[in-house]
């Protein structure tokens, strides 16, 4: 990873340099360190994006070095590299929020896999907490509470998953809640988009291949099985995998072992998997198109996510979320004027959830100050507003915004910084809000 600093800490000369000019090798940029007191002044001078350490070394150890770094640089990922391979000290590190533990001499091949991995994360902020735009957001409609409940029950299993839902929905979000909020939550999350990649394709990029299995396979790589170890593998779209790739994926599920194409040698897996689909799958089945025996298996628990047009109490809460996750990024101030009303509500959001946070996103680029207008909207929706009149009785936006405040304070007790984590905006926002409403 280019420009990427990772900090090596071990008090064997030997051992860092080997692994030095391995991650050299990657264009990575190592500071090498032979005890944690150095490691901790080298970390107070440079910019660290990763670090590896060993475990037993004169003086401190590698266990006080990363309780140090989970408090004050808790974005930086650590991983342990140490002859002292003990299962229960890797559980230990593990489930206190290490990312990774090798034990000497370590599979240098992984090793880099699971460090790109580690920093591509430290970098996007989901690290083992969670991103505020992958949260759930907040929901007034009981099928959307429901959906909750069940995700509190499931998360900490290792049961699989299958989410579906219309285009625009928020699959990938259930996906990610599943995997940032289980114990799996220091490891990688791996996405793959079934329909965005051609069939032979897909095929390498799941399994990997050794160097020579196909014209142009130059060097080894990994597949995403294997970069999925300890984490969650999410398959978008599968629905759309062709039928023979359908077999070869239920194989892998069955014995939990893999093989790159082009190699001979079985290769240990282990992650949670969590697939998703806008396609009717029994129809699908019916067809020909999807197995059935592969459907049950990923069938292990269903989460239905309704259209956007069948919860409309939810616009204004989503609405204002959007409005000031994109305000924040545009450091603007920008409130919805009263000419939004119907427009929000009344319009049928066939792009549902991704296609309102595209329109809020729009609006806020597009608008002045200090109010968004339904001349920022899209054409589309600006196009469908003319010609209705909006006189069906769909309530106003600004009437549902005020009683999902009055519901969020109610739920915490009149507590206002409570009440705005609730609602997803800032305690500045509802305090405006609150003086324009007159809610005290």
């Amino acid at each position: 990873m280019n420009n990427a600093s990772v900090l090596l800490v071990d008090d064997e000369p030997n051992a860092t340099r080997v692994l030095s000019a391995i991650l050299r090798a990657d264009k990575y940029s190592v500071l090498e360190a032979m005890c944690v007191d150095s490691a901790l002044n080298l970390m107070k001078r440079n910019h660290v994006d990763a670090i590896i350490t060993d475990i037993r070394m004169p003086g401190k150890d590698g266990y006080q070095l990363f309780d140090y770094v989970n408090k004050h640089y808790p974005n930086v990922p650590v991983m342990f590299l140490t002859a002292y391979g003990k299962i229960d000290s890797a559980v230990s590190a593990l489930s206190n929020g290490a990312f990774y533990y090798f034990v000497k001499p370590p599979d240098y091949q992984k090793l880099k896999q699971i460090l790109l991995s580690a920093i591509s994360q430290s970098r996007q902020n989901i690290g083992p907490g969670l991103p505020d735009e992958d949260a759930l957001p907040q929901s007034n409609s009981d099928a959307m509470q429901r959906i909750y409940q069940t995700l509190t029950k499931i998360k900490d299993t290792e049961t699989s998953v299958l989410v579906t839902g219309e285009t625009g929905t928020g699959k990938e979000v259930i996906a990610k809640y599943l995997h940032y909020h289980s114990l799996r939550r220091a490891r990688p999350f791996i996405a793959v988009n079934c329909s965005a990649i051609p069939r032979d394709l897909l095929e390498s990029e799941l399994f990997g291949y050794e160097k020579g299995a196909f014209t142009g396979a130059t060097l080894s790589r990994a597949g995403k099985f294997e970069e999925a170890a300890g984490g969650t593998l999410f398959l978008d779209e599968i629905g759309e995998m062709d039928p023979a790739l359908q077999a070869k994926l239920l194989r892998v599920l069955q014995e939990r072992q893999v093989q790159r194409l082009g190699g001979g040698r079985s290769i240990d897996i282990d992650f949670r998997l969590v697939t998703s689909t806008n396609r009717d799958l029994a129809r699908e089945m019916e067809a020909g198109r999807f197995r059935t025996d592969l459907f049950y298996r990923i069938n292990v628990v269903c989460i239905e996510l309704p259209p956007l047009r069948d919860r409309k109490a939810d616009i204004p809460m989503l609405a204002t979320h959007f409005l000031n996750m994109f305000c924040k990024r545009e450091s603007k101030h920008l409130l919805f004027s009263d000419d939004m009303i119907d427009v929000l509500t009344g319009y049928p959001w066939p792009g549902n959830v991704r296609q309102l946070k595209n329109a809020i996103e729009r609006a806020v680029v597009m608008s002045p100050g200090p109010r968004v207008t339904i001349n920022h909207l899209p054409d589309e929706i600006r196009t469908y507003c003319s010609g209705n009149d909006h006189s069906d009785g769909v309530q106003p936006l600004r009437s549902l915004e005020l009683q999902a405040i009055q519901d969020a304070l109610n739920m915490c007790n009149g507590n206002k910084s409570s009440a705005a984590r609730k609602l997803g905006i800032s305690r500045k926002a509802l305090y405006n809000r609150l003086k324009a409403s007159c809610i005290q």
